[in-house]
């Protein structure tokens, strides 16, 4: 016992990136299959991750332990990032894009685009914590 409280969290990660990529052939009409280990989109794996750590140290070492304090701290601050600081960032770096663009209109371009997508939405941030919860207790059950 206890392999499940890092087996949940490892298989929500796992869930939550395989899904990113029929989810954003369906929106973007395009396999992309690196987001399966990438930052952003949807559902967030980052959120998955900690969510299913955070109910399967309380699954199976007790809602009441340290464990359970630490892994639900932990889950909050992962959360909070993705939807405040890492969306923020992900903005701005759509901004500077544009700022680069407009720059260099018919200049070869020499710099790299920054990474968009590096926070989530508050909808993908709770698809992820749904799918950690379910993986947790998939594997509680079984």
């Amino acid at each position: 016992m206890g392999y499940e409280m890092i087996l949940a969290p490892f298989l929500a990660f796992w869930v939550a990136g395989i899904l990113k990529v029929p989810i954003h052939r369906l929106t973007d009409h395009e396999w992309k299959w690196g987001l399966v280990t990438s930052t952003g989109g949807m559902p967030s794996s980052h959120s998955a991750t900690v969510s299913a750590l955070a109910l399967a140290v309380g699954l199976f070492d007790g809602f009441i332990s340290a464990g359970f304090a630490i892994s639900m701290v932990l889950a909050g601050v992962v959360l909070h990032d993705a939807v405040t600081i890492r969306r923020q960032a992900g903005m701005q770096a759509a901004r500077i894009n544009i700022i680069f663009d407009n720059l260099l209109a018919g200049h070869a371009l020499t710099e790299k685009d920054l990474k968009e997508v590096l926070g989530h939405t508050p909808f993908e941030v709770a698809a992820g914590v749904g799918i950690g919860l379910l993986t947790a207790l998939m594997v509680w059950l079984f």
